[in-house]
């Protein structure tokens, strides 16, 4: 079974320690900031490494987390409860505190992805995109987050440079550490938050988006190489928006996809 290389910058800055029975230790490093508040996905693998160091099964097969304040850099403690140990999936909650507040309350699934066995069918065949160096890179450069993550994207980057939203609600490309890691199940659930959201496609760059919850399905462990990914969303309400996202490796194969939900903050005038 594939295992993170412990020497890249993220397995360093999602490393956690053991405390007690049930808690793990970890920080919230500089370099993964959205504004002044680290990456929901960053924060959801701090969480996903502690319950993979803490349960039998080390593959997150599904994981979903609320976030219910905003996180800060620096300590974070993360309580693991143990729901049940079967065969072939634990299932446990990881509930992540800073300074006694609970900021980030999590629900898992863990399996052995290289046991997994069964059919497999898509509705749809993977979209082919211009390969990584054809892409060009695109969002806000000056944002603290892209320290840590390449981002390619195959069009749709207008936005990003004055000009009116598409309205396609989407965001095509790659993505891959900026230090050259190869991704694993774990950086799964931090890639599956680092896109832009795709609501800046349809109303233009606004101030905020932030994610109420996050959930994420592995299905793979990835090859080695860059991630392509589509990231869209469908329906804005009150707003209230989803963002689905689709992920598959060097290889083409699907290895995660993501549903999470968040608010689009206006600038007020």
């Amino acid at each position: 079974m594939p295992r993170p290389d412990q020497s890249s910058q993220f397995a360093v800055e999602t490393a956690v320690r053991r405390q007690a029975e049930d808690l793990w230790l970890g920080e919230l490093h500089a370099g993964w900031r959205i504004g002044a508040v680290p990456n929901g996905g960053y924060v959801l693998a701090v969480a996903g490494r502690a319950l993979r160091e803490a349960l039998p099964h080390k593959d997150p097969l599904a994981i979903n987390a609320f976030y219910l304040a905003p996180t800060t850099l620096g300590p974070i403690e993360c309580r693991v409860e143990l729901l049940r140990a079967g065969r072939n999936t634990t299932h446990a909650m990881a509930r992540l505190y800073q300074e006694g507040e609970l900021k980030v309350q999590v629900t898992a699934a863990y399996t052995d992805l290289g046991q997994q066995q069964g059919p497999v069918w898509s509705a749809e065949p993977r979209p082919v995109y211009p390969g990584w160096e054809d892409c060009v890179a695109g969002g806000d450069s000056k944002l603290e987050f892209r320290q840590r993550v390449d981002i390619r994207f195959v069009d749709g980057t207008g936005v990003f440079r004055g000009e009116a939203p598409g309205g396609r609600g989407e965001f095509r490309g790659w993505v891959r550490h900026v230090d050259g890691a190869d991704a694993d199940v774990i950086s799964l659930l931090m890639f599956a938050d680092a896109f832009p959201p795709p609501v800046f496609d349809v109303v233009g760059l606004v101030g905020w988006v932030p994610t109420v919850e996050l959930t994420v399905q592995v299905r793979a462990h990835p090859a080695p190489g860059p991630l392509q990914a589509r990231l869209f969303s469908r329906h804005l309400t009150e707003g209230v928006v989803e963002e689905d996202g689709e992920y598959w490796d060097s290889e083409g194969r699907l290895v995660a996809i993501s549903r999470q939900t968040a608010k689009v903050r206006l600038p007020r005038p």
